[in-house]
């Protein structure tokens, strides 16, 4: 698989989110072997994920093969927390370092330096090789870039996908112009840019869409999304992949996108993610995704607890 860089990590440009993590260790490590197995390095967690269970898991998951992959967590609080925030994920992961650490989102009234100050001490204790940051505006990322000293944020983590790209306005390119590497949660849309779902069928067995919330499936499953899937489908059968590969292959079109984290319940999930870091698309083929799927600044988010949509 293709890689690319967030600071001095090496990451296969297709990750693998933390939130299907806490879904019991059994499925969990067989996810994990099939990621690792398809050529996925960058595996991604987050003290929130399941009230820590998602790092347990997956510390147990990964055993013996925690050294070959780049292991990235987040947090959320206070800069005092930071260390006992961090020593607890790396108790959880079963680890003596973070590759990456995240603060998870910005905490009101805190300057951005504080929070750097306190990360920084980390890296200089061995506890964590490289920081960053999600769910920032420009303005945060320029605040943290003005406070930067020796050690400074190497990646921003933030909401983008075909149907959400709201990120290429100004965060993405941001990103670009200073070197920060941006990495894509929420790429696959829930799983509605699988492939797994069609207009009128059923919802897919132990897919995140079919225990979802009725506000957030009435969110997703509408005629407009389902001509937009219908089009994207075509579009990469014409080409010999799956509506999944276009949908990953595209973000990481983007400059500035380092990487883009799908979940993955099930090991086919990850294997088929895996295959997406291959197709690099044609200048001709980026335009007629958009044409497809218009950039539109003002599209809605990814329907999230964060936005207000219950499970």
């Amino acid at each position: 698989m293709r890689t690319s860089r967030i600071g001095s990590l090496e990451v296969s440009v297709i990750g693998l989110g933390g939130n299907d993590y806490n879904s019991g260790f059994e499925r969990v490590t067989d996810v994990v072997s099939a990621a690792l197995d398809a050529g996925i390095t960058f595996f991604d967690s987050a003290e929130d994920y399941g009230a820590g269970r998602s790092e347990e898991t997956l510390g147990r998951a990964l055993g013996r093969r925690r050294d070959e992959i780049v292991l990235s967590s987040k947090y959320h609080g206070q800069p005092a927390e930071v260390h006992a925030k961090a020593e607890a994920s790396l108790r959880r992961l079963g680890t003596d370092h973070l590759d990456l650490y995240l603060l998870h989102r910005p905490v009101a009234g805190v300057p951005l330096a504080e929070t750097l100050g306190a990360l920084s001490e980390l890296v200089e204790e061995g506890k964590v090789r490289e920081i960053g940051f999600s769910n920032v505006d420009v303005a945060q990322m320029r605040e943290a870039a003005s406070a930067a000293t020796e050690h400074h944020f190497v990646n921003v983590q933030g909401e983008y996908n075909l149907l959400s790209r709201r990120a290429e306005v100004e965060i993405i390119p941001e990103c670009a112009a200073t070197g920060l590497a941006f990495t894509a949660y929420f790429p696959i849309y829930h799983g509605f840019l699988t492939g797994s779902f069609s207009r009128g069928g059923p919802l897919a067995p132990g897919s995140r869409l079919a225990v979802a919330s009725e506000a957030r499936k009435a969110a997703v499953f509408t005629d407009e999304h389902f001509d937009i899937l219908e089009a994207l489908t075509a579009f990469a059968k014409d080409r010999g992949h799956s509506v999944l590969d276009l949908a990953l292959a595209r973000l990481l079109a983007e400059p500035g996108v380092a990487a883009v984290i799908p979940g993955a319940s099930l090991p086919e999930h990850a294997t088929a993610s895996a295959a997406a870091g291959d197709w690099v698309l044609t200048p001709e083929e980026i335009a007629e995704v958009d044409r497809i799927v218009p950039y539109d600044p003002a599209s809605p988010g990814t329907p999230s607890t964060m936005n207000g949509f219950p499970v």
